[in-house]
């Protein structure tokens, strides 16, 4: 069991001397008074739950591509970002000078200060292919998120168009659909309005940009959005291997299942190994903590055009 945390530079659990904001599945979240500092930790879930052990460079890969797709989408929407934490001396600009401590090495690469916004209660979910549920829901019913899809599709299809199926954002549990009628009901005709179409716009935007220079597919992805100062704007993470299914251009393959660049050696693990997909998850081996990490760094790799340093 020892051999499950042979690696020390997984990052498990921060504890600052700063008031904790929140502590999500995957990011420690403290409160500097007019920002946030969100520390994107080594932990990983599936099945929305926290798994025992880590995987490795994972905060960094998902802090500095959401970095990334966060500059690269700022003509779209604004989103919450003040300042990525590249050298951890920059924390002195956020953090009152007798609030300041000797800041952890860990900081530097894998988070950021960002703005205070009101979260809005709807996870924006684009799907571009047929997959996963999507593709189960059109076989039985012909439909995807209740929406009619035309006859004919295979698994891992292309889209006609992308689609928005949004669901609930869950703190704890399974996030469940979601009909327009009932995000309107929840944040207005307006608004629902505008979170779909800008959802749809950065999907359709990072799907070209991931084709060209990475040679990835977006199967799919997921958004959140705040409210701060009256303005609608992109919060949490973006386009990560934890809000995305990537999957290679080259071995894509329309009627089969595809291999996708995020956690799914571990949920495949999973899958077999006879867990009922309740707390507590099982220690997963070393060999799928390994492949994990890899798919994850590959990912960043391919879309940055740089090794993760």
């Amino acid at each position: 069991m020892e051999e499950q945390y042979a690696y020390p530079s997984i990052l498990l659990k921060t504890d600052l001397p700063l008031p904790l904001f929140m502590r999500g599945k995957t990011r420690d979240v403290y409160d500097l008074g007019e920002q946030l500092l969100i520390i994107a930790t080594d932990r990983i879930s599936a099945f929305d739950v926290v798994l025992p052990c880590g995987i490795p460079n994972k905060g960094k890969v998902l802090n500095q591509l959401s970095a990334f797709w966060f500059e690269k989408t700022e003509h779209i929407v604004s989103n919450h970002v003040l300042h990525v934490v590249n050298d951890v001396s920059d924390l002195d600009v956020y953090i009152a000078e007798d609030s300041r401590f000797d800041y952890p090495e860990y900081l530097s690469g894998r988070s950021m200060i960002v703005k205070k916004a009101q979260r809005i209660p709807v996870e924006c979910v684009v799907r571009g292919f047929l997959s996963g549920s999507a593709w189960v829901e059109y076989q039985n019913k012909g439909t995807v998120s209740s929406l009619p899809i035309i006859k004919g599709l295979l698994e891992s299809n292309v889209l006609p168009e992308p689609i928005f199926t949004p669901t609930t954002k869950a703190d704890e549990g399974h996030d469940l659909p979601m009909s327009m009628d009932e995000v309107q009901k929840i944040v207005g005709t307006s608004l629902a309005k505008k979170i779909k179409n800008t959802s749809v716009n950065i999907f359709k935007f990072a799907q070209k940009y991931a084709r060209i220079p990475a040679s990835f597919f977006i199967a799919d992805t997921k958004f959140e959005f705040g409210v701060e100062n009256g303005e609608t704007i992109l919060i949490d993470e973006l386009l990560t291997p934890d809000s995305s299914r990537f999957w290679d251009v080259d071995s894509y393959r329309v009627g089969q299942h595809q291999d996708s660049f995020d956690k799914q050696p571990v949920r495949d693990w999973l899958e077999n190994s006879g867990w009922n997909k309740e707390p507590p998850a099982p220690l997963l081996p070393p060999d799928v903590i390994q492949q994990t990490s890899e798919r994850y760094q590959q990912v960043y790799q391919r879309l940055m055009g740089k090794i993760l340093e």
